[in-house]
């Protein structure tokens, strides 16, 4: 009795089987195109927005950096502001503005400077692939992740400790691996890392800190902007022994250096 029934029912149990299978399979492709249908659909937004920052990354190398009028030429320096995404350095309401040729408020009373400046004073600093560079005043990030691909390694201090862990965070997820950021005082550089093949300030004391000129290693260079809000100077330094050599490159405006208390660098 027992074989009987097995034959009688198993033939059916087997097709209803496989026809359950067959509806599982053919619902799991159905969701599997939906959700690739999906991804393309909300993909293809973003590609075009990416594809539009490029277009003004492009524009901004052409009419804002090589223009002979401002004469960049440097070509590693022109590669790198062509590559670094400097819209993810901005906040998000101001990235339609991010490749205009103007500085641009972060928070805090602090700026990321004007395309021009970044590769001015880049170009000016004679990045070498070896060099171990520090920065004063980290801000966004922008100028950092312009360095971290023309030298070996970047040192990077701000004062303000939520723009300090914005950007290492912005600078992390964006893979610049050879970037390290601290929050602290400038003014002090980062002694326990010196010495530094060349040094980049971007905000203003009315004096070059001798901190800095101690951390920087003989024949290294220093590009920094000296003086009061409505009268600073853009200086590149060269160390030669216990000499320091200045030369005015370009009259800037930048935001004061400050130390901790936000009082401004004696």
């Amino acid at each position: 009795m027992f074989e009987r029934i097995r034959r009688t029912h198993s033939p059916q149990a087997t097709r209803v089987g496989w026809s359950g299978q067959s509806r599982v399979l053919r619902v799991g492709r159905s969701l599997a195109l939906w959700f690739s249908l999906l991804a393309t659909s909300l993909a293809a937004p973003v590609r075009a927005v990416e594809d539009e920052y490029a277009a003004a990354r492009t524009r901004m190398v052409s009419e804002q950096l090589r223009a002979h009028w401002r004469g960049i030429t440097h070509p590693g320096v022109l590669q790198a502001m062509a590559t670094v995404p400097r819209h993810e350095f901005v906040p998000l309401p101001l990235r339609r503005y991010a490749y205009d040729d103007h500085p641009l408020p972060i928070g805090h009373a602090q700026t990321i400077s004007q395309p021009y400046v970044v590769a001015f004073m880049t170009e000016k600093l004679d990045p070498k692939p070896a060099d171990r560079v520090l920065e004063i005043g980290t801000g966004s990030g922008y100028q950092a992740a312009i360095l971290s691909g023309l030298v070996k390694e970047v040192f990077s201090i701000e004062i303000v400790e939520p723009l300090a862990r914005r950007a290492e965070s912005d600078l992390a997820r964006l893979g610049y691996r050879n970037v390290r950021v601290r929050y602290g005082d400038g003014y002090q550089g980062w002694p326990e890392a010196a010495p530094f093949d060349a040094i980049i300030v971007t905000c203003a004391p009315d004096h070059v800190p001798q901190p800095l000129v101690e951390q920087l290693r003989d024949g290294g260079r220093m590009i920094i902007p000296v003086g009061e809000l409505d009268d600073q100077q853009l200086f590149l330094l060269r160390k030669r022994g216990a000499k320091l050599e200045r030369e005015s490159v370009l009259p800037v405006r930048f935001v004061p250096m400050t130390r901790p208390g936000g009082k401004p660098a004696p």
